[in-house]
């Protein structure tokens, strides 16, 4: 996989540990582009780590069990999956943020933490998904008649626009990862989508999760996706 002027190929083109970011409700996806803002001082220093280094951190979620407790505590404890980013994008603002893009390179399972005592920062060893740096041929089992469907009827329940003509032209790969990214579902949807084994899998997952999202907010969703 090609991210920004890096090539990341095979386990050994991969850190063994990485910084680590927890942040509920984001999703980040290899292939997929990240906006982050970045303004609390232990993360400034991690991303002054990561620049100074390999540019690679970790996006991740509190575990669930916090999530639902509402008040996460200093050191929550991390889902059992998150996604590798490599920093493509960096901006300062003067007023002591950075705003920056991240590129999602592959999910990663979560291994044991590190002992940083002097650095303000959670890093962890981690376990790659190797499969994801490489394109297989599972675009061609997405239902991508079926996303579409569940995608325009999500816009038009909720009086929402799309560039179909991007949305054309934009392949399975990116399709399905893009609407994951963006679509405005809770923390446990969002983690699912990031586990689903395949392509394939997580295609089926948003749809299923749009169909309720509909059914539950706005009635009978499967007449919605006629």
């Amino acid at each position: 996989m090609q991210v920004g002027n890096a090539r990341y190929l095979t386990a050994a083109d991969l850190p063994e540990t990485v910084p680590v970011f927890p942040i509920s409700g984001v999703l980040l996806l290899p292939g997929g582009q990240l906006p982050l803002n970045i303004f609390e001082p232990r993360y400034l220093a991690m991303f002054d780590a990561a620049m100074a280094g390999n540019r690679l951190i970790g996006m991740i979620q509190p575990a669930m069990s916090e999530v639902h407790a509402n008040i996460l505590p200093e050191r929550p404890h991390l889902a059992p999956v998150g996604c590798l980013g490599r920093i493509t994008s960096f901006t300062e603002t003067g007023d002591g943020r950075y705003i920056i893009s991240l590129a999602g390179v592959c999910r990663f399972r979560l291994m044991d933490e590190v002992a940083t005592s002097s650095k303000p920062f959670r890093s962890f060893h981690i376990a790659p998904f190797i499969a994801d740096l490489t394109t297989g041929d599972d675009e061609a089992q997405v239902d991508r008649a079926g996303l579409l469907a569940a995608f325009k009827a999500y816009l038009e329940a909720n009086k929402l626009e799309a560039d179909w003509e991007s949305v054309e032209r934009a392949s399975n790969l990116t399709l399905v990862n893009s609407l994951s990214m963006m679509s405005p579902f809770g923390p446990p949807e969002k983690q699912a989508l990031l586990e689903a084994p395949d392509l394939k899998t997580r295609a089926e997952t948003l749809i299923a999760i749009t169909e309720i999202v509909l059914a539950r907010t706005f009635g009978d969703g499967d007449t919605m996706l006629q």
